[in-house]
């Protein structure tokens, strides 16, 4: 604790870790607000929830690996604060002047240009860390950024998810623009000078250049990979489906628990932070006594599980609507869904090529949100046709025949390794 509190006297590095906390509350309070927005104009309307948060993921693919080349180009600490002054005037605009408004493309358009421009301050904010605090210091100063932006982040669905029900969606956005603003506030205040190689007459040209060289050449290399490495596709392959998965839950238990429990955002937040509290847990479990079993054999036996508990939960919460009870089960998925990114990563590390790394974890990233984003609005179609309750049942039902089908049926050696 003593070395904790050493790092956190260092005044640049605890304006910055203040600023992400803040930073992070923000973020939980723009996806409640949204989800209130939506709830206010079509309640009920999983396709509706889906359409606005694709905004949220389609910066991903278009965005993500565009930053983190600028990022390295760009003055962190300017890139930062710049970052979080613009989403605060953006997301200022929506209860100001769009919130009222019939034709929601202009609110569409501002989710995407926010959340792009957020691409930009993720990079930057772990990037910078190296820059404010000695080497030796390096170990804790992320221990704290990635621990404390974790609890920040389960802390801050319950909050904001409370805040939105209470004050309403247009508040939320009054205080998710707040959070944009005190966080950039407190990064200006970094005091550290760092070198700028700006030039702003050649960006355009080196955006283009860094497109055809860095983005499509990184999946192209990343995708031939894939090909050759037979763990690396495999693998691959469990992670597009796990995210297909939860894109296929994800708006609709949204709009299954507004109607189960009766309520916009505040129990759908609460049970978001148990079931980060249970993410966190089993993260912590798993790092424990994980390595004494075969990597694919935790993934395959926690897909299983996960299967049983999003089918219980669902009939559950269907058949005894109790936010206690549905807490309770949120925190057990938690548990048992966080060994399966573990795992994967874990693999990826033991079976890749150093130097590729960046290209396997920008491609992984692409393939995750790609599942996520397709079965979210496949999902959200057959929402107009069939009960919630069964999409959930069935969707849990294939978690287990994947997990089964896997643990007793692939070669012994997939997942001995």
């Amino acid at each position: 604790m003593a070395r904790f509190r050493e790092v956190l006297k260092n005044r640049n590095f605890f304006l910055l870790w203040m600023g992400q906390i803040i930073s992070q509350l923000g973020d939980r309070l723009s996806q409640m607000a949204l989800i209130g927005f939506v709830y206010m104009r079509a309640p009920g309307s999983a396709m509706q929830i889906a359409k606005v948060l694709s905004f949220t993921i389609i910066p991903v693919f278009i965005i993500g690996p565009l930053a983190g080349v600028y990022v390295d180009r760009w003055d962190r600490r300017r890139t930062m604060f710049t970052c979080d002054f613009l989403r605060s005037l953006l997301v200022l605009a929506i209860p100001l002047f769009l919130f009222y408004a019939k034709n929601l493309a202009p609110v569409y358009l501002i989710i995407f240009i926010t959340f792009s421009i957020g691409r930009f301050f993720v990079p930057a904010k772990l990037s910078i860390i190296p820059d404010l605090v000695d080497k030796e210091d390096l170990l804790i100063a992320n221990s704290l950024v990635n621990t404390t932006g974790m609890i920040a982040a389960i802390l801050g669905f319950g909050a904001s998810g409370v805040l939105v029900e209470w004050l309403g969606a247009k508040s939320g956005f009054f205080l998710d623009a707040l959070s944009f603003l005190i966080s950039g506030t407190l990064i200006f205040m970094i005091s550290k000078k760092f070198v700028v190689d700006m030039d702003f007459k050649k960006v355009g040209k080196e955006i283009m250049e860094v497109i055809g060289k860095s983005v499509f050449q990184e999946i192209k290399e990343g995708v031939c990979y894939f090909v050759r490495k037979k763990d690396i596709r495999f693998t691959a392959g469990l992670i597009f489906a796990l995210w297909s998965a939860l894109g296929a839950v994800y708006v609709v238990i949204i709009v299954f628990v507004q109607d189960t429990l009766h309520s916009a955002t505040k129990d759908l937040g609460l049970l978001v932070m148990f079931l980060g509290i249970g993410l966190f847990l089993g993260s912590l479990v798993y790092g424990r006594f994980g390595q004494r079993i075969a990597h694919y054999k935790v993934i395959f036996a926690s897909l299983v599980l996960s299967g049983i508990m999003l089918d219980i939960f669902a009939i559950g919460i269907y058949n005894y609507p109790n936010f206690i009870l549905a807490a309770l089960l949120a925190l057990f998925l938690g548990l048992i869904v966080a060994p399966i990114m573990i795992a994967s990563n874990t693999i990826i590390h033991n079976v890749s090529d150093n130097e590729m790394l960046g290209k396997i974890f920008s491609s992984l990233e692409i393939v995750m949100h790609l599942g996520f984003l397709l079965f979210m609005f496949i999902s959200s179609m057959l929402a107009e046709r069939f009960s919630h309750l069964l999409i959930l049942v069935v969707v849990g039902g294939l978690l287990i025949v994947l997990g089964v089908f896997n643990l007793f049926f692939t070669r012994k050696q997939a997942w001995l390794s």
